[in-house]
């Protein structure tokens, strides 16, 4: 059985491009996963592990994931090789995703990311929300 359970933050946007054969979506990322042990003294320590995200979790990654975003992933281990331009052998082990969750708890004005169509931009969110519930004074309630 090869399965992937990560959690973890994303180092940047992911990077969209398309396979070469079929033109499928294909979003690439970087998870920064905290390790379980700290040493006294020493700060936590991560590891930087790749994800493949294809077809319609590329589409998702795109429209909601950004940096910094603590989020889960399921998927597989998988290695592959290449040869470079210039004739070396390259190893690349990386984490087929089948499942994305977030695993953040959002702020407010963070809950635009689930019901908009658009990527959010956190640097043009003003706290202008003008639906906030007003709650009655204690001398309105009917009890």
């Amino acid at each position: 059985m090869n399965k992937i359970i990560l959690l973890g933050r994303l180092t940047k946007a992911p990077e969209i491009r398309y396979s070469q054969t079929n033109e499928m979506k294909v979003a690439l990322f970087t998870l920064a996963v905290n390790r379980k042990y700290v040493k006294t003294g020493e700060e936590r320590q991560a590891d930087f592990i790749n994800i493949v995200a294809y077809s319609k979790l590329a589409e998702f990654s795109e429209k909601y994931l950004r940096q910094g975003l603590q989020i889960c992933v399921c998927g597989r281990l998988q290695t592959r090789n290449y040869e470079d331009k210039n004739g070396i052998r390259r190893y690349v082990t990386e984490i087929i995703a089948e499942e994305l969750d977030f695993a953040d708890s959002f702020k407010k004005e963070d809950d635009s990311i689930l019901n908009s169509d658009k990527p959010v931009n956190t640097q043009e969110n003003t706290n202008t929300n003008t639906n906030e519930e007003v709650f009655p004074s204690e001398d309105d309630l009917p009890f």
